[in-house]
């Protein structure tokens, strides 16, 4: 089996007949063949130490990924050759936070149980997943669009959060990478045309163009020198020091909307004064708790007009081009790397 592995430090491509294919343990168990695995900034944080990952064994990363069903158990609901999507969190189910929906707040599962993270994920051939983490996709889907799920189903939640978003809100995106991308495609599908786009690469200012949404783009040196003010900002480059600047263009009752995963040592500073004289709102999103069906209803809605891997500035490669993905990625010419292992 071919799979990009993470040893704690580096990453290696394996390829050898006798690289461990998954198997069937429990009766609710599913390989799934993967099709799409996406790379996200959170894995860049993995490899770059600024993030935490098992260091138990070396395990292929990916937590966004689609594929087709391979293998199943003999209690499971799914048949192989469906379209899937798999969520790579889930819940405890025993403690409160879970219990009460929050599975996010989870000090067991949620984020500290993640596949691709503290298990094998995606970057490789075939993937074992419990059942209960694996959503079937409509006809209408592709498995290359459902590449994209896990990212929309982190934004559903982050616009869950942030609702209402009154059509007609002046509204301010930082940061154009994948992330400011899909919270663009999102807002436009939702009716919102009162957009500002603020990025300093203008390589992915020229891909946010090809979305065709008619919202205002510019770099970071003009919102300065504007100093406009928003009823909402959305955080999406995971900077500290870009909060602490941004967050000063909100209006009077406006909402920060802190998207963007900051490695844990990064800091900004704001001014309670202001939080209290303008009745500010600061809103964390953490993962997809209970998102997924509601992403893949968003999938499902905005089809090809959305979704299109050119137009989002998506480039996808084969397993064995994990250092040129990388690369491009981090060099800011493309919004997102995908393995294509098909």
């Amino acid at each position: 089996m071919e799979a990009v592995v993470f040893d704690g430090k580096t990453l290696t491509l394996k390829y050898d007949p006798n690289y461990p294919m998954p198997k069937i343990v429990k009766d609710d168990d599913v390989i799934v063949k993967v099709e799409y695995s996406g790379v996200c900034g959170t894995d860049l944080h993995i490899i770059q130490g600024e993030f935490p990952a098992s260091k138990e064994r070396p395990l292929p990363l990916g937590h966004e990924f689609s594929g087709i069903v391979h293998d199943v158990g003999k209690a499971s609901i799914f048949t192989k050759g469906q379209k899937v999507v798999v969520d790579p969190n889930r819940a405890c189910s025993l403690c409160d936070f879970c219990r009460n929906g929050n599975y996010q707040y989870c000090l067991t599962a949620g984020i500290n149980s993640t596949v691709g993270i503290w298990c094998d994920g995606g970057w490789a051939q075939y993937v074992l997943v419990p059942q209960d983490q694996v959503y079937a996709l409509p006809d209408e889907i592709t498995t290359e669009q459902a590449g994209l799920c896990e990212p929309y189903s982190c934004v559903s939640h982050g616009f869950d959060r942030a609702s209402p978003l009154s059509i007609g809100s002046k509204i301010l995106i930082v940061g154009a990478g994948i992330i400011g991308n899909l919270w663009i495609t999102t807002l436009h599908h939702q009716g919102h045309r009162d957009v500002t786009v603020s990025e300093m690469n203008k390589a992915r200012l020229e891909i946010v163009k090809k979305l065709d949404t008619g919202f205002r783009l510019i770099t970071p040196d003009v919102l300065e020198k504007e100093k406009q003010l928003y009823d909402v900002i959305i955080d999406c480059t995971g900077v500290g020091k870009v909060m602490e600047t941004s967050f000063n263009y909100l209006r009077h009752g406006g909402k920060y909307v802190l998207f963007g995963c900051c490695p844990p040592t990064h800091q900004a500073t704001v001014n309670p004064f202001q939080i209290y004289d303008k009745e500010l709102t600061i809103i964390g999103v953490k993962i997809n708790p209970f998102s997924f069906p509601k992403a893949i209803g968003w999938l499902k809605a905005m089809g090809s007009r959305y979704l299109d891997y050119e137009k989002l500035g998506v480039k996808t490669f084969k397993l064995s081009q994990y250092q040129e993905a990388l690369k491009d990625l981090k060099a800011g010419a493309i919004s997102k790397a995908i393995f294509k292992v098909v």
